[in-house]
């Protein structure tokens, strides 16, 4: 190959000295540029998740109403109590308890708490195939939560809302389409995002639902990330200013706002007069972040919900003079318990209700709960009993206390509930009297439910795709490493990446396919059932519309890092071998059992992921994605051919560098 030994010949000549000096001044400024990116990313997400504001009371950003009576006091006044259900995954296959328990919340629970209105967030349907990769909406599942809340005759005791969630619009052409069982088995039917006032003879609580399920909806999963373009963000903001004479306003979705791509301003900002934005969508990630639970910039907590779907979870919510509190529970575990004054000061929103009240009342005010009666709902502040809260009316009991007594820095309130069953419930939190900083929320937690995920990813595969071009570019063209008798691990390394590189069989395909899973298409075929599509790293079109990339670049970060720069890495390592002189069935020799076996171990294991990603692909999105997939499908035999290229090529740039290496001893 003349070309190859044209540059050979480039490589050994000796560079002039300025050549170096610039040489070296490049990726000098390279890495500083890197390193300085690298910074700015690592300064954003402290800056933004690791502080929370510092609200205090007496700041200039505290509620009007806060020196204002009336006071929590013994009665039960202006108080009201609901509830919010999410990921109820009613599904035709898996858990045949799943639906028994959702009935028997319905009745029994339902029936205790007597909530003045139950928020479902989403997720109604499970809308899963069977093998639980492939996605379909099956009318029986509509059917049997539909048929759960009317034999249970829970829209008859109170008011029921049930909103969508991103398995309700799994492969679901048009919101008129047929398969959008949402429209015909829900409780409110109506798609798109809408605001529910709820009136009491002591004001007006706003709770508006935000709709980010896309439409037409993708099959999984492609639609884990919801979307708010601008006409459903300027719909947003209206129904926002519908709220300004509302006492509180609460927001409610499927989504977290960090899985949501929303125009400007930003979903956060809209909702920045609300007092929480109460979701789920998330299922506490496997168990790894059972409360997720943060506060955004301008003050609106967001507090996502465990799913019932296996953790059987449900949260009771509460306005109490318009201070917000809330305990989410276990569905059957009983007495269920909330106090409401003094509230927690870890979920106190300055901005947002009128903490000032807290100084004024006199009495600690608890909701208690039970099948059976109650008992005994014992009262301590920072372990000093003050005596059982006397029952007044339904689930309210209350006791004297003086505030004043505990006006400096904060404590920690205990409510032990028992009733006559014998079954026994405590509950506490820190609470403070006078103005505060806010405490802080877990920064794993805040990272999870604010970062801008979908940015993060974009900027993430960015630099790992530069990274991995540039490495590839740069070694074409790079001197290579001079050897010598006995060169080290780092040389070799060098010198084996030189190889690869400067061999034209395995430079354009490598380079070009690194090239391809930013550029191209990386399948087409039914995005959506009848409908076909096409799916880039950037996004998604699909009959018409683009849905931006979001989950793609992960997946695409998955592609660099678990294929794409192995296989480099293993070509690499096979063409060094051959330069000194292996081949297949002798190279176990030159590096010995323990180096060669979990080198091809991890390598096959990585190819396995890659082939299910292939029948991942077939399953998902049928045939015609399989076969239309560069990214997947197509990148197997071409694995698998460079694989066989490197143990078997012959050329003259093999045989140049193995006489290059003739002299070389592998350390």
């Amino acid at each position: 190959m003349p070309e190859v030994e044209w540059l050979a010949g480039s490589w050994l000549s000796p560079q002039p000295a300025p050549v170096r000096r610039l040489r070296m001044l490049r990726v000098f400024s390279m890495l500083v540029a890197t390193g300085l990116l690298l910074a700015c990313l690592t300064a954003y997400v402290l800056e933004n998740y690791t502080v929370q504001p510092a609200f205090t009371e007496g700041s200039g950003g505290g509620h009007p109403r806060a020196e204002q009576p009336p006071y929590p006091g013994r009665a039960m006044d202006n108080i009201f109590w609901f509830l919010q259900v999410s990921d109820l995954h009613i599904s035709r296959f898996i858990d045949p308890q799943r639906t028994p328990d959702f009935k028997k919340f319905c009745t029994e629970t339902i029936d205790v708490i007597k909530p003045a209105i139950v928020f479902a967030t989403g997720d109604l349907t499970d809308a899963k195939t069977k093998n639980r990769i492939g996605s379909v909406q099956h009318e029986v599942e509509w059917q049997t939560y539909q048929a759960t809340l009317k034999q249970s005759r829970v829209l008859e005791k109170t008011k029921w809302i049930d909103i969508k969630g991103n398995h309700d619009a799994f492969n679901i052409p048009s919101l008129k389409s047929i398969n959008n069982y949402y429209r015909k088995y829900s409780a409110h039917r109506q798609d798109g995002s809408f605001h529910y006032v709820h009136q009491t003879n002591f004001g007006n609580y706003s709770f508006i639902c935000a709709d980010a399920t896309p439409s037409p909806g993708p099959k999984r999963p492609f639609n884990f990330f919801g979307f708010l373009n601008q006409n459903k963000m300027d719909e947003l903001s209206k129904l926002a200013s519908e709220t300004v004479c509302s006492n509180q306003t609460i927001w409610l979705g499927h989504y977290t706002t960090s899985t949501i791509i929303s125009a400007s301003p930003g979903i956060q900002k809209v909702m920045s007069s609300a007092i929480a934005y109460l979701c789920g969508h998330l299922h506490t990630l496997g168990g790894l972040m059972p409360v997720l639970h943060s506060r955004n910039e301008q003050g609106t907590l967001e507090l996502e919900l465990a799913d019932w779907m296996d953790n059987r979870k449900y949260r009771l919510l509460a306005f109490d003079h318009d201070l917000f509190s809330f305990v989410d529970l276990k569905f059957d575990k009983w007495p269920a318990v909330l106090i409401t004054n003094p509230k927690s000061a870890l979920y106190s929103s300055p901005r947002h209700e009128p903490l000032g009240k807290i100084k004024h009342s006199t009495h600690i005010r608890v909701l208690a709960f039970s099948p059976s009666q109650i008992t005994s709902v014992l009262v301590s502040i920072d372990g000093i009993a003050l005596g059982n809260a006397v029952h007044i009316e339904g689930p309210f009991f209350s006791i004297a206390w003086k505030a004043e007594d505990y006006s400096k820095g904060t404590h920690y309130i205990e409510v032990q509930v028992q009733d006559i069953a014998g079954r026994i419930t405590v509950s506490g939190h820190s609470f403070a009297v006078e103005e505060i900083k806010l405490l802080p929320f877990d920064i794993m937690a805040s990272f999870i439910l604010l970062a801008r995920h979908h940015i993060m990813a974009r900027v993430l595969f960015i630099l790992v795709f530069l990274a991995n071009v540039i490495i590839i570019v740069a070694f074409r063209y790079r001197r290579k490493p001079q050897l010598k008798e006995s060169s080290g691990v780092f040389t070799l390394t060098i010198f084996s990446f030189h190889v690869l590189c400067k061999t034209n069989i395995f430079y354009y395909p490598v380079l070009l396919f690194t090239c391809y899973v930013a550029v191209g298409p990386w399948f087409v075929g039914e995005v959506i059932d009848g409908q076909f599509g096409a799916c880039f790293v950037f996004g998604i079109v699909v009959d018409g519309h683009f849905f931006e990339g979001s989950l793609s670049f992960i997946f695409g970060i998955f592609q660099l890092t678990l294929f794409n720069i192995p296989l480099m890495c293993y070509l690499c390592w096979c063409l060094l071998l051959r330069c000194r002189g292996a081949c297949f069935r002798s190279h176990i020799k030159y590096t010995g059992w323990i180096r060669t076996v979990p080198m091809h171990i991890f390598i096959v294991v990585l190819f396995m992921w890659q082939v299910y990603s292939c029948y991942f692909l077939l399953i998902t999105y049928g045939t015609a994605a399989f076969f239309l997939s560069p990214v997947r499908t197509w990148s197997v035999p071409l694995a698998l051919v460079l694989v066989y290229k490197a143990w078997t090529l012959n050329n003259s740039s093999i045989r140049m560098f193995k006489a290059e290496m003739k002299n070389c001893t592998y350390s």
